[in-house]
């Protein structure tokens, strides 16, 4: 690619972000991209380049928002901690406590932490569905909660890439009685000014970005049953490219925002549950969100994996040096940390997508920089 027009803020000291940054352009075949590093409270890098469009007619601007998949699942995971932080036994309180039907099929002693730590066995319908099913969230969580789990729930974990955000979705409804998009909307985003929503209206449109999907699959090893069902079937997952994915609420997979939008919202775990001047949730809270709940082999991804409370732990280094350091990837690439050491966080997103599962090159590569300034 030609020369690319940078655009943002990089704080002195902060130069070699900038220049990681460009490098992904030239090596990388990044097409439009934007990075935002906050330490303290304060932002240090906002930067982005690149174009929005795929025929690179439409800069990549500020206010340009984008989908980052299952990156939104980190930012969902804090408004369940909220959610449970006003039940008296948290997340070890079983999810037929507050969603009844969620019982069926053995699973009436299934915990809110289970669920939330991919111990619940319903990563994916294993008999077909209609893909249109994923459009209507009530009615999905509904048919997850009719579902026999695919393995003895908490037994083993095994990621649950999109129905994730079903039943955790119908877990705060239950409990709050509203959704995970209108608590962030109403009482984090609005009043804090953050730039990020899950559910995202029309109006917001023209300033999303075009995806350009993958060049090559993602590489899954054998294909079992447990994958085919997450990640490999038909019907595994909608359309993600028409207004209706975008408008409803996908907890797990379809939040949009900025990069910086993204950053100061994993800045939670980062700064003891505090975004800006609003604290979530009780320390106990945090803390029962970050500890480790699964360690070990992933029976979908196909790798070894350590989560908490629905937040991705530092098993391989790809969020930096820090092994507490928490976050989460998408799909295509975009990733997000947060390191409670230096009150650090930090959000990659962009457009052109790659098939790394997690640990994008781009990403990584914009972490080591920081971690390389500090």
């Amino acid at each position: 690619m030609s020369q690319v027009k940078i655009s943002g803020h990089v704080a002195p000291g902060f130069e070699p972000v900038m220049d990681a940054f460009a490098e992904n352009f030239a090596t990388r075949e990044e097409h439009g991209a934007g990075f935002a590093l906050r330490i303290e409270g304060e932002t240090l890098v906002n930067i982005w380049g690149g174009w929005a469009d795929r025929a690179q007619e439409r800069p990549w601007a500020e206010d340009t928002i984008l989908p980052i998949y299952s990156t939104t699942k980190g930012i969902s995971a804090l408004i369940v901690a909220m959610a449970v932080d006003a039940l008296p036994a948290g997340y070890e309180t079983p999810v037929a406590d507050v969603w009844p039907e969620f019982a069926a099929e053995g699973k009436a002693a299934v915990t809110i932490g289970e669920m939330v730590s991919h111990q619940a066995g319903l990563p994916g319908f294993a008999e077909e569905i209609d893909p249109a099913l994923w459009l209507d969230p009530p009615a999905c969580a509904a048919a997850l909660a009719a579902l026999p789990p695919m393995w003895p729930p908490g037994s083993a974990h095994g990621y649950h890439p999109l129905t994730w955000g079903y039943l955790v979705g119908e877990v705060v409804k239950r409990i709050t009685g509203r959704s995970v998009g209108a608590i962030l909307r109403e009482d984090i985003c609005g009043p804090e000014g953050i730039d990020f929503r899950i559910g995202t209206p029309e109006a917001e449109t023209a300033r999303i970005a075009d995806m350009l999907r993958p060049k090559a699959l993602a590489k899954f090893g054998t294909v079992t049953p447990e994958r085919r069902a997450a990640f490999v079937s038909k019907w595994a997952a909608p359309d993600r490219g028409g207004a209706a994915w975008r408008e409803i609420e996908i907890p797990s997979a379809n939040g949009h925002g900025t990069a910086l939008g993204v950053a100061r919202l994993y800045e939670a775990y980062a700064r003891e549950g505090r975004i800006g001047d609003k604290t979530l949730f009780s320390r106990s809270a945090l803390y029962a969100l970050l500890a480790p709940r699964v360690d070990g082999p992933d029976l979908v991804l196909p790798m070894h994996t350590r989560f908490g409370a629905g937040i991705m732990l530092n098993e391989h280094g790809f969020f930096g040096p820090n092994p507490e350091t928490a976050g989460h990837c998408g799909w295509g690439g975009s990733m997000a940390i947060a390191d409670p050491a230096r009150e650090l966080a930090a959000a990659y997103v962009m457009n052109r997508q790659s098939p790394s599962l997690v640990g994008d090159p781009r990403a990584v590569r914009l972490v080591s920089a920081v971690y390389g300034c500090l």
